[in-house]
């Protein structure tokens, strides 16, 4: 633990003061503190008992010194000590009394505050509120109140949370250059408190108040959702305000609601306005290598490595490590699209983000194993360092996968096997062995595995959908397919891979129309091989035989090498 510094200032002297019998006599004399031997030894006495595990009698000397001497040191060490003994009414106390002492504190009043949340006294805390809000200067209140959502996000009762700081801020909202602030900062509040009504109201009422508004334009972006339109305008009509950055933060959000055309019409905008904007570059090349437009992808690719290799510091090393390494993963991808394992394998070499490492290295295992080097490859993903259990967890999933992706499948159900006994509450271990079952033919073993996964696991959607897919697919027992994959659905709201499982179990079942739609919304939200292998089918079976060539066509440029695809285009022998 760290002395106050006023006893080390005391033990300075007496160094000083050794050093000074030998010094010159021209040497000047040291400066004496003003603290006297009593003060000394009660400061002393209470470290020594803070050092003994006696916080109790730590607390009481350490703050009555503090009250003896004013001194902002030792009250914050007293209310330190009474937080780590988990006393929190004691450390109330002495911050309390550090903020009676020193009125002009923000620390201490800071302390304050906190700890009254921290014992979920809301009420109490509205004075110390207001006090900070007069405490802090002018051209950092905004930054603090568009900050006090996260600091009241514990409390449980969030709507009586909204109205204290509703109260807490009344003034402020009347000043033209924090109104939008305080609409945003209040709208969050009540979006955590589940009225996103109100909270859309919040965001309206800040973009009117000041339409540059960055912080009610984020509280807008934050309610964006296909039942709320009115979120989404109010987001466009900030854009020609807003910095790169925010348009930016629309663009993750456009992704992460599977809206990629969207995404992509603004990360060009973005391009076009601010062609130095880095960022941009490396979305957009992912999100090309990911709908296999390989020669797009690696020219934006580029193009960023160029911009971050310039730009140098003008973020911090972390960062640009980090995005980079993301570019050289990706680059490896456009290189394994193009059968190029040599180039792929080159820039994987090149991560060096310790958080990307693993994947990397995973990622060139499987790239030897496509070269036949199998057990080469099962080495290198078992030798690689772990920094956790989930790196753990990654490196048995990764050492299955390549398995299976070689088709190994009585190798991978021996490592599987040997790895459920060792792991036996790991679900997900227990569902790839009920899939290399699926591939090994032994159907009884896969359906019984998946049975134990939903009776253990009822919320997992992965089982049910397995199962019901698995019978889809052999024509059995359609009605119970179509039951389990919907249960799966439900679990799932509108995942394109479910989505697609249910639409082949109508297939199946000859409702081509349901299949069809289905088909077609789940390929809009995800382009994978594999849903483009089902939607070309079915339209080819309907008779929609250009159309499905472009499917299939689409589908081989995403990959290539997807099995499914290449014998479903194979069996239907579909000129392309």
């Amino acid at each position: 633990m760290r002395l106050h510094h006023v006893l080390l200032s005391w033990l300075a002297v007496f160094a000083l003061a050794a050093q000074a019998q030998t010094a010159p006599l021209r040497e000047p004399a040291p400066k004496v503190s003003a603290l006297d031997g009593a003060l000394f030894y009660q400061i002393l006495l209470g470290e020594l008992n803070a050092r003994s595990e006696e916080p109790g009698t730590a607390f009481s000397i350490l703050l009555d010194a503090a009250r003896k001497t004013s001194d902002p040191a030792l009250f914050k060490r007293s209310v330190q000590i009474a937080l780590q003994a988990r006393s929190g009414e004691s450390a109330l106390v002495a911050a309390r009394a550090w903020s009676k002492a020193l009125p002009s504190s923000q620390e201490a009043n800071r302390y304050v505050l906190q700890i009254l949340l921290g014992l979920n006294r809301l009420a109490d805390t509205l004075a110390p509120l207001k006090k900070e809000l007069s405490l802090t200067p002018a051209p950092q209140r905004r930054e603090l109140i568009w900050a006090l959502p996260g600091l009241y996000d514990r409390v449980r009762d969030k709507q009586a949370a909204v109205a204290l700081v509703e109260q807490a801020l009344a003034d402020a909202i009347k000043l033209p250059d924090l109104s939008a602030t305080v609409w945003a900062s209040l709208g969050r509040m009540r979006q955590a408190a589940g009225d996103s009504p109100a909270a859309l109201n919040a965001a309206k009422q800040g973009l009117s108040q000041d339409p540059r508004s960055e912080h009610a334009a984020l509280l807008a972006l934050s309610l964006i959702d296909p039942g709320r339109p009115e979120a989404e305008t109010l987001v466009k009509s900030h854009l020609a305000a807003a910095r790169p950055e925010f348009r930016m933060a629309y663009v993750k959000t456009l992704l992460n609601g599977r809206r990629e055309d969207d995404a992509k019409l603004q990360l060009q905008t973005l391009r076009e306005q601010t062609p130095d904007y880095a960022d941009a570059w490396l979305v957009e090349g992912a999100l090309l290598a990911q709908q296999g437009q390989s020669d797009l992808a690696e020219q934006h690719l580029s193009r960023y490595l160029d911009l971050t290799n310039a730009q140098g510091d003008a973020k911090t090393g972390a960062e640009v490590r980090r995005g980079r390494s993301q570019a050289f993963l990706t680059m490896a991808q456009v290189f394994e699209q193009r059968q190029d394992l040599t180039r792929a394998q080159e820039w994987l070499q090149k991560v060096d983000n310790p958080d990307d490492i693993m994947r990397a290295q995973i990622r060139s295992a499987a790239l030897m194993a496509k070269q036949g080097r199998v057990d080469e490859a099962i080495s290198l993903i078992r030798n690689q360092a772990e920094r956790s259990s989930t790196d753990a967890r990654l490196k048995r999933s990764a050492e299955v996968q390549l398995l299976r992706d070689q088709k190994l499948f009585e190798r991978a159900r021996e490592a599987l096997k040997n790895y459920v006994a060792q792991f036996p509450d790991d679900s997900d271990l227990v569902y790839d062995l009920a899939m290399v079952y699926e591939k090994l033919g032994d159907l009884a073993e896969m359906e019984r595995l998946l049975r134990e996964l939903i009776a253990a696991r009822p919320d997992d959607p992965h089982a049910y959908n397995a199962l019901g897919y698995s019978l889809a697919d052999r024509n059995l027992r359609l009605p119970e397919a179509i039951e389990l994959i919907t249960k799966a659905l439900q679990l799932t709201p509108k995942d394109p891979f479910i989505t697609d499982s249910l639409a082949w179990a109508f297939f199946r079942s000859g409702n081509n129309e349901e299949a069809l739609r289905l088909l077609q919304q789940a390929y809009s939200d995800r382009p994978d091989a594999e849903i483009a292998a089902h939607l070309g089918e079915v339209l080819w079976q309907m008779g929609q035989h250009a159309s499905a060539q472009e499917i299939f066509r689409q589908g081989l440029k995403l990959s290539p090498e997807n099995e499914t695809l290449k014998e479903t285009v194979k069996r239907l022998r579909v000129p392309l």
